[in-house]
């Protein structure tokens, strides 16, 4: 049954978020100390100039902005409500992620920053609206799913890079932002029926 699958993705990537979380806890792994270590200071020099003001763009006004088109399509397409309904439903689910367990894991940041560090709020940010942007292509332009994967991975990849060249998160605070979006993005984008896709749009993805 695809939905059954697509729900223990989900469960198993939310688990290994929660895995991860606690292994890092306490204590950053040797790969999150050695890549800190190696960009320490960046964040006043030029690369983290560039990073910052990619950052203000590929964070949390991303799910706002795409809050805002959601309401625009429903305007405009009175028959699109309950797909978008659905889609914010799912947007603010994954975003709340960040927000309901960085007091659970309590993590500090590689170097002195306001707010917790586990997970990356900002790559939890774009991961989110990258995966909405999918689910909303694959229904309604279908066409351009491919293109919204691809981009939607790069811009998540390109955010974690900014924040880790700033020195505010670890390498894990972004690994774990993604995994926590997938998990909670496939278990309630397959609960509201958004997951798996309509045939018609399953063909046109399959190319």
């Amino acid at each position: 049954m695809p939905r059954v699958r697509w729900v223990v993705t989900g469960v198993v990537l939310f688990a290994a978020f929660l895995w991860l979380g606690l292994l890092v806890d306490r204590q950053p792994l040797q790969l999150d100390v050695e890549v800190a270590t190696a960009l320490q200071g960046q964040n006043t020099r030029p690369a983290g100039q560039v990073a910052g003001v990619v950052t203000n763009v590929l964070g949390p006004v991303l799910p706002y902005v795409l809050g805002v088109v959601l309401l625009a399509i429903v305007l405009r397409n009175r028959s699109q409500f309950s797909l978008c309904v659905r889609l914010a439903v799912v947007l603010l689910l994954c975003r709340l992620t960040s927000l309901a367990f960085k007091p659970v894991f309590q993590r500090q940041r590689p170097r002195a920053y306001p707010d917790l560090s586990y997970p990356s709020g900002h790559v939890v940010s774009v991961a989110a609206t990258g995966l909405v942007v999918v689910l909303l292509c694959a229904w309604l332009r279908p066409r351009f799913a491919r293109w919204a994967i691809w981009i939607s991975a790069a811009a998540t990849v390109l955010a974690a890079a900014c924040r880790i060249v700033l020195g505010v998160h670890w390498v894990t605070d972004t690994v774990g932002a993604v995994l926590a979006v997938l998990g909670v993005g496939l278990v309630s984008a397959t609960a509201l029926r958004l997951i798996p896709f309509p045939a018609r749009e399953r063909r046109s993805l399959d190319g």
